[in-house]
């Protein structure tokens, strides 16, 4: 099937609803991989000229920014000269045009291309890191502020022979057509930005990927169609399953974090596909979701993926891609900060160079002698480990001990309590949660993959949303923040009734559920959970403690105020040197709360928390928490 054939961009305006006599909403066509077709509902995206999304104007042009200019005040002067192509129009297969932001070297010489693939603006946009607190302690001279959010700095990359091309994707911006997410026909898109790269007179023919978050997903998926001209991806945390890992994990439908994203989008020509909708409306795996999770075993490629153990979003994602992937070459790296701040430290950024240069410049530089794996291991109230070597994720040596729970004392066992005991909490009060703990008798590093056992039943209801965190507690029970006073936890969700195992994919450690049918409680009915929790790595001194918590699940606050910050910069010429402001600035952004329609945002659905909840231990039923121990430090 050719690219041309599989996308159809077909709006579905649908007839009048026969009963109220109101339009009934608007609807695209997509395509998967296999050419079936989905029905999809649109939403209104913002116009870009609302103060919210940041859009600095439409306006071909090709300049140079010349070195020690600035793009904003506070920000990094640039390096050297820099060649813009602004607003270069980009057909793709379909005839749709898209519009990029290109910066290279000044000059003939070829170059590879670093793409940088996402809706949120060319380089200032609806998102930025001047809305997060502190920047997420990314300092605003750190950068020249030419990066669109997430992405590669333009003039560090410049600076050591790359392009860097920002593009519009489809429907964002003044970008023709329908605003997607991820899945075969956006990747097939990404594919036909590469073609056009690799076509310009000053490429190489190479091209990489980089970028975090939005950015990495798109990564999964645009790699996972062999793109001819792509060389080399650097996924720098992001999720390759959306169902699995963001909107539906644990079988809970939660879009309030990407409907806080949606809210940020703008269109001048489009609309956008309202994916917090199909969670609510999909709640069960289907041909939608499916296209919504990357094929990473099709990756052959060279790979360096970055990872951490605390991003609620991103964590699983980043760890499932490194390991599905074909590719041979293939690196992980596991840090110990946020994912915004690694991305831009200096010294990480030299490292992905390091790695482009070997793979898009056939620079012999021995990136190739990279440990594999370089791992971190958290320890709150004490020194993290950071960068030790390893051969693989998880580890070889992992040495697996089951920890049972014990309602009668609220302890954690390493043999199973003869006595059956029962913990209880009301589902829907102020005290919805129960723990268990376990005190460390020596030394012992936990790290990996881990999953709870727990016998279950919801005396008052038919089904349960549960939560489950898993923390280290200082000797004397408090919790211990890390450096930025957040709490490190390894989580879980579950609804009870999306237990059903896949079996085939199923493993002693992590399970993995079909989330194709709903088994309800009935009345008095008992029964076990296999909770998937996501990989960490945590150090505990002897005497301090392990806390397994379990709870009813809430839905989370997902607020962050994405457009709230205002940003001033030139109406022309794009940057400016310092001191010598141009004759016109224009601020843009001031305004978090905008969005397109208050009528199509979308709410959490009710959870399926009611009444009483009951953990059974002991006995017949073998509760257990399934931690992965890493010798030489193991639990007795």
């Amino acid at each position: 099937m050719t690219r041309q054939w599989m996308y159809t961009g077909a709006l579905a305006l649908m007839a009048l609803c026969t009963q109220c006599g109101v339009p009934a909403r608007q609807e695209v066509t997509l395509h998967d991989a296999q050419g079936r077709e989905m029905k999809v509902p649109l939403r209104k995206a913002l116009p870009v000229d609302a103060p919210r999304v940041r859009y600095p104007g439409f306006n071909p042009d090709t300049l140079i920014l010349k070195a020690g200019s600035v793009r904003r005040e506070g920000a990094m002067p640039l390096p050297c000269d820099i060649l813009l192509e602004r607003d270069v129009p980009i057909r793709l297969r379909d005839g749709v045009t898209i519009y990029a932001d290109v910066f290279r070297p000044v000059g003939d010489e070829a170059c590879p291309a670093l793409l940088a693939w996402s809706p949120y603006g060319k380089e200032i946009g609806g998102q930025m890191l001047d809305d997060v607190p502190m920047r997420s302690g990314v300092p605003l001279s750190a950068t020249s502020g030419l990066e669109k959010f997430e992405g590669p700095d333009p003039a560090y990359w410049v600076a050591h022979g790359y392009a860097i091309v920002n593009p519009d994707k489809r429907g964002a911006y003044m970008s023709e057509g329908n605003l997607l997410y991820w899945g075969h026909e956006d990747a097939l898109d990404g594919c036909d930005v590469i073609d056009w790269i690799a076509s310009q007179k000053w490429s190489n023919g190479k091209v990489g990927m980089t970028g975090n978050s939005w950015l990495t997903v798109s990564q999964w998926f645009i790699a996972a169609e062999r793109p001819e001209h792509l060389a080399a991806i650097a996924p720098w945390e992001g999720f390759c399953d959306h169902y699995r890992e963001s909107g539906t994990r644990g079988g809970i439908p939660a879009p309030e974090f990407p409907e806080m994203i949606a809210e940020t989008f703008a269109s001048a020509h489009g609309m956008l596909e309202d994916q917090p909708r199909m969670i609510v409306e999909r709640p069960f795996m289907c041909d939608y979701w499916e296209d919504k999770a990357a094929r990473v075993e099709n990756i052959e490629i060279p790979a360096y993926v970055v990872a951490s153990y605390t991003n609620s979003v991103h964590t699983h994602g980043s760890f499932a891609g490194f390991r599905r992937m074909a590719s041979k070459e293939k690196w992980l790296r596991v840090h110990n900060t946020s994912e915004w701040f690694d991305y831009y430290t200096p010294e990480n950024v030299e490292d992905l160079r390091r790695f482009f240069d070997h793979y898009l410049k056939g620079i012999d530089n021995g990136w190739e002698q990279t440990p594999r794996v370089r791992l971190s291991v958290l320890n709150p109230g004490g020194t993290d480990i950071v960068g030790r070597a390893e051969e693989d994720f998880p580890l070889a040596r992992t040495q697996y001990h089951k920890l049972y729970l014990s309602a009668a004392d609220s302890a954690l066992l390493t043999s199973l309590p003869a006595d059956q005991a029962v913990s209880e909490y009301q589902s829907d009060s102020a005290r919805h949660e129960v723990t268990y703990r376990y005190r460390m008798e020596r030394p012992t590093e936990i790290t990996g993959y881990m999953k709870l056992h727990l016998w279950v039943s919801a005396p008052d209801h038919d089904d349960m949303d549960l939560a489950v965190r898993v923390e280290k507690l200082s000797r004397d029970g408090q919790p211990l923040p890390d450096r930025t006073g957040n709490l490190i936890a390894a989580t879980g969700l579950m609804r009870v009734s999306m237990r059903q195992l896949d079996e085939t994919r199923s493993t002693e450690a992590e399970p993995y559920y079909t989330f194709t049918t709903e088994q309800k409680l009935k009345p008095g009915e008992i029964v076990p959970v296999e909770i998937e929790i996501w990989p960490m790595g945590l150090y505990f001194d002897e005497g301090e403690i392990l806390q397994l918590t379990v709870g009813a699940y809430r839905p989370a606050n997902a607020a962050i105020p994405f457009g709230s910050a205002s940003i001033s910069v030139p109406r022309d010429g794009f940057t400016y040197m310092p001191g010598q402001k141009p004759v016109e600035m224009i601020t843009v952004g001031g305004n978090a709360t905008q969005c397109a329609d208050p009528a199509e945002v979308v709410v959490s659905p009710a959870t399926h928390n009611a009444g009483r909840h009951r953990i059974y231990t002991g006995g017949e039923y073998d509760s257990y928490l399934y931690v992965p121990v890493i010798p030489d430090n193991t639990m007795k």
